[in-house]
């Protein structure tokens, strides 16, 4: 992982996954990391689209 992406605190969740030893996991150890990964990204994407809408609609609310 590139250092100028990981947060800036070093008890940060994702500093320390980053951080992980892959070398001692199995293939499917491996495979299952990767699922549970792409699975955070789509909650992640999902909660910042929700985030922007819910911004969108209260910027349209007090603009009037």
């Amino acid at each position: 992982m590139d250092d100028d992406f990981a947060p800036s605190k070093p008890d940060d969740p994702l500093t320390l996954l980053a951080k992980q030893d892959l070398d001692p996991m199995s293939h499917h150890e491996l495979e299952a990391r990767i699922e549970a990964l792409k699975a955070e990204i789509v909650r992640t994407e999902t909660h910042m689209t929700a985030a922007a809408r819910h911004r969108a609609q209260a910027d349209a609310l007090f603009k009037r």
